[in-house]
């Protein structure tokens, strides 16, 4: 079996209710030149197509796009979840949408990304968990740790709603717990 995909990095980032401003303020917050690609999935209305991918490109440091069925995942570009689809990361690492039924009342789901993103990454994946209403992101966070990755946790004091990052810390799963301005520091560390 060919373990090369054990050496590529990607950080995953997952969030709900209150989590677009903290998504916001870390891709604001990116050296230029940042070579990891950023994978955000965040719970979103199916209804009518959003300008996220604008709102995202207004300030950040990388590239911000939709990600788009087999596209290959590129260092240095953010790429984000599409509404009603679940965003997967396939050993090759290009992505797979599905339409599958809906995890934690959402699709896209947080955990079924970070799961498939754990086992296209492994040890290399830092997996990012912000604000929101749900449970959804422990289980995901739970895998990438058991796999090898960083699993990072809003502060829920930070969270505009607390309940999905404090889920995760009482369930064991964070490895690091930081405030927005503390996960963009980290990453560019990496």
């Amino acid at each position: 079996m060919e373990e090369s995909y054990l050496e590529q990095r990607c950080v995953i980032i997952g969030g709900s209710a209150g989590s677009l401003q903290v998504v916001q303020h870390i891709l604001n917050k990116l050296k230029p030149g940042f070579q990891l690609p950023v994978i955000i999935v965040l719970h979103r209305k199916t209804d009518h197509t959003s300008g996220l991918t604008d709102v995202f490109n207004y300030r950040s440091t990388l590239p911000v796009k939709e990600a788009e069925d087999k596209e290959i995942i590129n260092p240095g570009t953010a790429y984000v979840a599409p509404a009603d689809y679940h965003l997967l990361i396939e050993k090759d690492l290009s992505f797979s949408l599905d339409g599958s039924e809906k995890v934690h009342y959402s699709r896209p789901s947080i955990d079924v990304s970070f799961d498939a993103a754990s086992e296209a990454f492994g040890a290399g994946l830092i997996g990012v968990l912000l604000s929101g209403a749900n449970a959804d992101g422990t289980k995901g966070l739970e895998i990438i740790r058991a796999k090898g990755g960083i699993s990072i946790v809003q502060n829920p004091a930070s969270a505009q709603v607390p309940f999905m990052p404090k889920h995760a810390i009482e369930s064991g799963v964070a490895g690091l717990v930081m405030t927005a301005e503390e996960i963009s520091e980290y990453l560019n560390l990496l």
